[in-house]
């Protein structure tokens, strides 16, 4: 596993549980590094905003749900012989729930394997918590993968009580990124899912 995930302190700090989410979008954003030895794109709803980035991670936020993505990119991963195969068969749950678990209490391992960024397979898990520094049990989809010699992971979390609703868009955000800066939106769909 590539051990660059940092989770944010103030995750969604100031979430507040609608009864309904007004997640629906009609356009994209598109958020590109320029920097050489860190090369991305992210393609998420216009609704989201985003923060950081650079040398920094990257984080996005919806401002109406209690959803959020960090992405991370290390300049240069030492294990040159990576793979998402690899990194799955290697994968403890045990260990995996206990670095969650700091953060978010009960955390448990629900499904992992590979999945597709739009610019190859990445390693991919989800959980779920029973707390959270909110106070409300979260999903956690986190993805990793390394190309070129650089690392990138890239984690969603919503509040489990939504997840029908933000994980769609949380499949949308994944099945989007690329680890290029030069992708373009967008694969499966036209524009942002509306759930």
């Amino acid at each position: 596993m590539i051990n660059c995930r940092a989770i944010p302190a103030c995750l969604l700090a100031t979430i507040v549980l609608l009864p309904t989410m007004a997640l629906a979008q009609n356009s994209v954003s598109v958020t590109r590094s320029i920097l050489a030895d860190r090369p991305y794109t992210l393609i998420y709803p216009e609704i989201m905003t985003a923060a950081g980035g650079g040398p920094e991670p990257l984080t996005i936020n919806h401002p109406d749900a209690p959803l959020q993505c960090n992405l991370e990119v290390v300049p240069t991963v030492e294990d040159t012989d990576w793979t998402p195969a690899g990194a799955l068969a290697a994968l403890d749950d045990d260990v995996v729930a206990a670095d969650w678990t700091e953060t978010f209490p009960g955390f448990t391992v629900a499904t992992k394997g590979t999945t597709a960024y739009q610019s190859g397979p990445a390693l991919t898990y989800d959980g779920q918590s029973t707390g959270s520094p909110m106070g409300v049990p979260l999903t956690i989809v986190h993805t990793e993968t390394v190309d070129a010699g650089h690392g990138y992971v890239l984690d969603c979390l919503f509040a489990t009580t939504v997840a029908e609703q933000a994980r769609p868009i949380v499949d949308f955000i994944i099945a989007n990124f690329s680890t290029r800066s030069d992708a373009e939106c967008c694969v499966g769909a036209t524009v942002a899912p509306t759930p």
